[in-house]
């Protein structure tokens, strides 16, 4: 009877070691106890420029050659020249052609189309302003299938898009705590994200601004089995023993 009760205790302290339950509540996305069809308004969003953004700036008119001046290019050759970039400097202006300095940090690219073509209206006749953020860009990094930087060209992705393009999470990566690093007007923050609460979709962070880094920290599984990485052997060798005392035992 009492080599039972130690094959039994021994077994279960096997299993214990060897397996390894999540709960669901850690790994399921977007949780809420509302079953039915609901709907949520949500804002649209769009980021605002910000110092060290590259600006992609087209203007055109009627008249083609009046508005050759206030087009930038390099002169790679004549007949298939490319358009310059503006960056936007640590005093948040750009230098504009004709018309000189203009402050763009801190407002939308729709609204800097908006002032720039109402000040070429004095220039040109109905003029066509085409401005576009050539840097959007934002970095997964952690616990997801391919981290890296990916780029974005419509200038709008939320953390539920970046993930995606990231391959989504690991079974090793936190999912109620994914870190959101933001730099904006000099500072930095930090900013934590819960992808199992549904309320993910009204937060502020949802949508993200150009250069964000996602990270997604690995569990307790994955920096215990970092940690116990080098003595592997010496952990197998310890369990080879363990199954060969189980096995005497039960004969």
């Amino acid at each position: 009877m009492k080599n039972k009760n130690i094959k039994y205790f021994l077994i279960v302290w096997l299993t214990i070691i060897l397996t390894s339950c999540v709960s669901s509540k850690k790994m399921v996305y977007f949780q809420d106890n509302v079953n039915d069809l609901t709907f949520e308004n949500y804002e649209i969003f769009e980021p605002k420029i910000q110092i060290g953004d590259i600006l992609s700036i087209n203007v055109s008119a009627i008249d083609k050659g009046a508005a050759v001046p206030f087009n930038l290019y390099e002169s790679i050759s004549a007949a298939d020249p490319e358009p310059l970039t503006y960056i936007v400097d640590n005093e948040g202006e750009i230098n504009f052609p004709v018309i000189g300095v203009l402050k763009v940090e801190g407002i939308t690219t729709k609204l800097l189309t908006k002032k720039l073509t109402v000040t070429l209206a004095e220039y040109l006749a109905k003029p066509i302003v085409n401005i576009r953020l050539v840097n959007f860009k934002v970095a997964v990094l952690g616990e997801v299938k391919t981290p890296g930087t990916y780029l974005i060209t419509n200038e709008r992705i939320t953390v539920i898009e970046a993930i995606s393009l990231a391959g989504d999470l690991t079974i090793h990566g936190k999912r109620k705590t994914v870190m959101l690093i933001r730099e904006q007007a000099g500072k930095r923050a930090f900013i934590k994200l819960d992808l199992t609460d549904k309320r993910i979709f009204s937060s502020p962070y949802f949508y993200l601004a150009q250069n964000d880094v996602i990270y997604v920290e690995p569990n307790k599984t994955k920096l215990n089995s970092s940690a116990v990485g080098a003595n592997a052997g010496i952990i197998l060798s310890s369990i080879s023993s363990l199954i060969s005392i189980i096995a005497i035992l039960t004969r």
